[in-house]
C-alpha cells in the first residue's frame, strides 16, 4: 500500500501528476508507475473509486477475434456515428490498439462475462454492425474495470491525494509545471510535476438531468480555459436515450445492452417508433420529438420478453425493482439524460495539448475519435488507449504536441479560448502557503448551479435552436456576474 502521508505543503515533486481517477487516469497511473518506472501522483476530488467510470453500465467495444468482425468495420461504425466529424487517424488508433488494451486489462485482473463453454460473451449495441462489446456483470462493466485498476494503483502510486480538488494549472515559462489543489480542509497547495495529465472526466453536471455523478463538473476544461489552452467540440454533449425516468439523480442507466438483447422502445401509446440499435443521437432525437408530439415527459422501454433478466442484468434489476417495477412484467419509464461530453482539450494522437507539459485523455480530451456523437462503448476504450499513448510519449521524452489527430485537423488556433483570469482566493499573497480559502455562500452557489442546470436542460438539450441558445447565454452571463468569468 502506498503511504499517502505528505510533507507540509504537498508531496515531493513528481514525474507525472494525474488529475482524475476514472478509467483514463487510473490506466495512465498503472502504466506510468509500472512499465515506465515513473514517480506518479494522482489527485481526485472524491475517493479513488468514485468516478464516472464506476457508473458505466455499457461495455468496452473492441475487435476480439470474432470472424465476422474487423477493425475496418469498427472504424466504419465509429465514423458513421460521429456524423462526419471524427478524425480518421485517431479512430484508426482507437480500433487498432483497443484489443491489446482489453487484453492488458484482463491480465491485470478484470473479469468480463463469458459464455458457459468459455470465450468472452460479446454483445451488440446501438450503431455497431456486429457483436463486439464485452461486459462485466451484465451491466456493471465500469465498476469491475475501476476495481481492477484501483487495486493496481494503490500498490504503485507514489502519492494518492484523495479528496483533493484541483482548481488551477501552474504555468511557468510557457509550460505546465503542476496544479494548485485544495486539500480536504480547503487549504491550497502547489502540487508540482514534470508532466500533468488531465483525466478529470466530463461535465454532465451542467444539466439538471444527467447520468453523471456530482464530480463530473467540467473542472479540467475550466482549468485549461483559464490558462488559454484551446478546447473544441464542447457543444457535443451526448444524451443517453434510456435513462430511467425517476427523481433519483444521477439518473440510473438502462444499458444499451438491453436493446442489444431485444428490448423495444415504445411511445406513450405503446407503438414502436425508431430502430432500437440506431446511434444514440438518432434515438434521443426521435424520443424528444415523440415526447413533444405526444405531450409527455417520458416514453417506455419494453424488456418483458428478455429471459433471465435478473441473472443477466443484476445491477439494472436492482435499480428498477427498488422503485417497485418488475422488468419481466412492467415497461420501464425512460427519457434522455446528459451522459457524455464528446469535446474537450484539443490533443494530438498522443494526448498532448497545446500547452507543453499538459496532457489529456478520456472524456476531458478532444482526441478526434468521437466527432459529433460517440459510438456506444467506445468511451472506456478511448480512456485505456489514449492513456497508454500519453504515458509512452512522456516516457520517450516528448515535451509538446505534434501536428496529428484533432490538433492537426482543427488546429490549436481554431479552438475556443478565454482570457486568463487569476483565481484570487489562492493566487494572491503567495497562494500556496496553506492558508484556508475563505468560505463562500454555499446557498448562493447552489442557487446559481440550479439555475444554470435548468437553463442548460431547457435550452441546450437534445433539441436546441438559435433562440434557445441565446436564452441560455443570457442566463450564463447573469449567473457568472461581473468579474465572475470562468
Amino acid at each position: 500500500m502506498t503511504d499517502p502521508s505528505l510533507p507540509a505543503g504537498g508531496p515531493a515533486p513528481l514525474d507525472v501528476l494525474i488529475v482524475g481517477s476514472g478509467v483514463a487516469g487510473l490506466s495512465a497511473a498503472v502504466r506510468a508507475a509500472g512499465s515506465a518506472g515513473l514517480r506518479v501522483g494522482l489527485v481526485t476530488k472524491a475517493e479513488l473509486a468514485q468516478s464516472t467510470t464506476r457508473w458505466a453500465q455499457g461495455g468496452v467495444a473492441a475487435v476480439l477475434g470474432v470472424d465476422e468482425d474487423s477493425t475496418d468495420l469498427h472504424l466504419a461504425d465509429t465514423l458513421a456515428a460521429g456524423a462526419g466529424l471524427c478524425d480518421v487517424d485517431a479512430v484508426k488508433v482507437l480500433v487498432g490498439e483497443g484489443p491489446g488494451r482489453v487484453e492488458e486489462l484482463i491480465a491485470l485482473g478484470a473479469v468480463f462475462d463469458t459464455h458457459p463453454g468459455g470465450g468472452l460473451a460479446l454483445t451488440r449495441e446501438g450503431g455497431h454492425s456486429t457483436a463486439r462489446v464485452v461486459h462485466a456483470g451484465g451491466a456493471a462493466t465500469g465498476a469491475e474495470i475501476e476495481r481492477a485498476l484501483v487495486e493496481a494503483v494503490r500498490e504503485t502510486a507514489a502519492a494518492l491525494l484523495e479528496g483533493w480538488f484541483a482548481v488551477d494549472l501552474l504555468v511557468e515559462g510557457g509550460r505546465c509545471e503542476g496544479v494548485v489543489a485544495l486539500d480536504p480542509r480547503g487549504s491550497p497547495h502547489e502540487v508540482r510535476a514534470s508532466h500533468v495529465v488531465l483525466a478529470s472526466g466530463g461535465a454532465g453536471q451542467l444539466y439538471a438531468v444527467t447520468t453523471n455523478p456530482s464530480a463530473a463538473s467540467g473542472d479540467g476544461i475550466a482549468m485549461a480555459l483559464r490558462r488559454g489552452v484551446p478546447v473544441a467540440d464542447v457543444e457535443f454533449m451526448q444524451f443517453h436515450p434510456t435513462a430511467l425516468h425517476h427523481p433519483a439523480m444521477p439518473r440510473p442507466l438502462l444499458s444499451e445492452a438491453l436493446r442489444g438483447h431485444g428490448a423495444l422502445l415504445r411511445d406513450a401509446e405503446g407503438r414502436r417508433f425508431v430502430e432500437e440499435l440506431s446511434p444514440r443521437d438518432v434515438v434521443s432525437r426521435a424520443m424528444a420529438a415523440r415526447m413533444l408530439e405526444q405531450g409527455v415527459d417520458h416514453l417506455w422501454l419494453d424488456a418483458t420478453a428478455l429471459e433471465h433478466f435478473d441473472q443477466r442484468f443484476p445491477t439494472i434489476s436492482a435499480s428498477v425493482r427498488s422503485i417497485g417495477l418488475d422488468p419481466s412484467a412492467d415497461w420501464l419509464p425512460i427519457a434522455p439524460a446528459a451522459h457524455y461530453l464528446s469535446g474537450g482539450l484539443l490533443t494530438d494522437l498522443d494526448g498532448a495539448s497545446a500547452l507543453p507539459g499538459l496532457w489529456a485523455c478520456g472524456e476531458v480530451a478532444c482526441s478526434g475519435v468521437h466527432g459529433a456523437n460517440r459510438l456506444a462503448s467506445n468511451s472506456l476504450l478511448e480512456g485505456m488507449v489514449f492513456a497508454a499513448r500519453v504515458v509512452e510519449a512522456i516516457a520517450s521524452g516528448r515535451e509538446g504536441p505534434e501536428p496529428s489527430g484533432a490538433l492537426r485537423t482543427v488546429g490549436a488556433e481554431d479552438g475556443d479560448t478565454i482570457p486568463v483570469r487569476v483565481l484570487d482566493s489562492w493566487a494572491s499573497d503567495g497562494g500556496s502557503d496553506g492558508a484556508a480559502v475563505p468560505a463562500g455562500d454555499d446557498g448562493e452557489v447552489d442557487k446559481r448551479r440550479h439555475r444554470l442546470q435548468q437553463a442548460m436542460t431547457t435550452g441546450a438539450g437534445v433539441v436546441r435552436s438559435e433562440d434557445s441558445l441565446a436564452t441560455v447565454q443570457a442566463v450564463v452571463d447573469d449567473v457568472a456576474g461581473p468579474g465572475r468569468g470562468p
